[in-house]
């Protein structure tokens, strides 16, 4: 076997169980996280598997229409730029992993600073980390070249999940975001977006999302 060739996920895991798998041969009670401090190889195939954590995103497979809202002045009493678009989310990997493709178009203002549609395509993959005991988020679109990194958490109560991240928009700008999701009903969910900007945390986006019925 070329080691080499294997996805880094697969490698990781694979040598874990096979560090596992030593430990068990010398001393069973290391392997079973006793003094050496090895990992179990139950365990590492249990972290592997998805769970009821994993269930919170599978309510939201299927296709949506979105209408955002987008604060470009979030200080100022100034109305939002209103945009529509839809979106479409699926499980992968055995519902691991949920990739949501979204498109639509989006107000912006132009190098006279008049507003124009541009075309909006972006592209989130989710999750659960059973080894963080996070929810992750990864996010990309067309409107930039990085690659937004979230992790956070879930209020059962107000059925929301709240992420929280770094967004640089110019170098060396590094600005706090938060994103709440909240699941309404099965067939919408709301996300807010905050950034911390000047020591205070103001609203710059929202999406309402509504099921498109089949």
């Amino acid at each position: 076997m070329n080691l080499f060739k294997l996805p880094v996920g697969c490698l990781t895991l694979f040598l874990a169980l096979a560090r596992a798998a030593t430990a068990t041969a010398q001393d069973t009670n290391t392997a079973s996280g006793g003094p050496g401090g090895q990992p179990d190889p139950a365990a590492l195939a249990q972290l592997a598997q998805p769970g009821e954590n994993h269930k919170i995103f599978a309510q939201t497979t299927g296709d949506w229409t979105y209408v955002i809202k987008f604060w470009m002045n979030p200080d100022t009493n100034a109305p939002p730029l209103v945009s529509t678009g839809a979106s479409t989310t699926k499980a992968i990997m055995g519902g691991r992993y949920f990739v949501t493709d979204t498109s639509g178009k989006m107000s912006m203002p132009g190098p006279d600073g008049k507003l124009t549609d541009v075309d909006f395509i972006g592209q989130e993959i989710a999750g659960y980390d059973n080894v963080k005991r996070k929810y992750v988020s990864s996010w990309i679109d067309n409107m930039g070249t990085g690659i937004m990194h979230m992790e956070g958490t879930y209020d059962p109560t107000a059925k929301a999940l709240t992420y929280r991240g770094e967004e640089e928009e110019v170098p060396g700008v590094i600005n706090q975001v938060r994103e709440v999701i909240t699941f309404t009903d099965p067939d919408h969910h709301l996300m807010e977006y905050y950034m911390e900007q000047g020591g205070h945390e103001t609203k710059a986006m929202e999406v309402t999302y509504t099921r498109v019925a089949h």
